[in-house]
């Protein structure tokens, strides 16, 4: 199984009110490090230093500050066409959170919508 395959069985086994998720990811071959480093900017992934893991990926579910669930299952196809093989473990899930926003000054419409996408 593929590192974009085993990533969309993690966002598969996840209930739908994630909003949050970090994971850990090793490449077996470490002469293809900078090959996949390359890669991985897209999605910002954090470089461990003298660790067991070589990478620390954000993911963010509908708001905040990480990659994109989408944007790194994309990056991930990329590493597998390149050939290169690896793991990730899941470190964090955090679920159940609320984006805020500043509503003032915006009609009752639009505050309606956003509870309806938004609600928990």
């Amino acid at each position: 199984m593929g590192l974009a395959d085993s990533f969309q069985a993690v966002l598969d086994s996840l209930p739908d009110d994630w909003t949050d998720l970090e994971i850990d990811l090793r490449i077996l071959d470490e002469e293809r490090y900078v090959d996949a480093a390359v890669l991985l900017t897209q999605i910002n992934a954090q470089p461990y230093s003298k660790a067991d893991w070589h990478w620390r990926l954000l993911i963010a579910h509908r708001f905040g500050h990480a990659a994109a669930a989408e944007a790194v299952k994309g990056t991930l196809e990329l590493v597998d066409r390149e050939g290169i093989e690896g793991e990730m473990m899941v470190r964090e899930v955090r679920e159940g959170r609320a984006e805020v926003v500043q509503m003032w000054g915006r009609p009752e419409s639009v505050r309606q919508d956003f509870r309806r996408r938004r609600s928990l």
